[in-house]
């Protein structure tokens, strides 16, 4: 029986600060191959000119509760230890939406989803982190229509590519 994931609205006041890159000790490290989920990922960003990234997180084959960004548009930061609110997405099944539009650290306006990434039958296997352009974004009586039509574009593109996932493992099997 499948449940709608529960969401979670996070303002930006209360979302964790993200770690700056080059400060980031990595708690895992790709093949030396491309695996199927960057090729996902570099298709997705082809595909999609509204995102400013997208990317893939979970705990990679053969090890345990080493929660990690696995595949990306920020190739830097493969291997990056997942924030508690990443964490809390793959382990609970929920759904994050954060505007993100008065960030300190983060010069772009952008609307994130963080959702639970699906493989084809239906699992929960990971998740997915979308960033969409946001220029517009004013924390006014218009933001509950833009948060919507973020969610609605967010929720398609990961049921859209739930379909090309066969298994958790295979997004870790060489491209080719």
């Amino acid at each position: 029986m499948k449940i709608l994931p529960k969401i979670i609205l996070f303002s930006a006041a209360f979302a964790p600060a993200l770690l700056a890159a080059e400060n980031v000790t990595k708690n895992w490290t790709p093949p030396a191959y491309k695996i199927q989920a960057q090729v996902l990922s570099e298709g997705i960003m082809a595909a999609h000119p509204e995102l400013l990234s997208v990317t893939f997180h979970g705990v990679p084959p053969g090890m345990s509760k080493v929660y990690t960004m696995f595949a990306g548009s920020y190739v830097d930061r493969i291997g990056n230890p997942d924030d508690p609110d990443d964490v809390m997405v793959v382990q609970l099944g929920i759904t994050i939406l954060d505007p993100r539009w008065h960030r300190l650290k983060d010069p772009a306006k952008k609307f994130v989803m963080m959702m639970p990434l699906r493989d084809a039958a239906g699992n929960d296997i990971g998740m997915l982190v979308a960033a969409y352009k946001n220029p517009d974004f004013s924390p006014d009586e218009t933001s509950a229509a833009l948060e919507a039509k973020f969610f609605a574009m967010g929720t398609k593109l990961r049921d859209d590519l739930q379909q090309k996932i066969p298994s958790y493992s295979w997004l870790f099997e060489p491209a080719g």
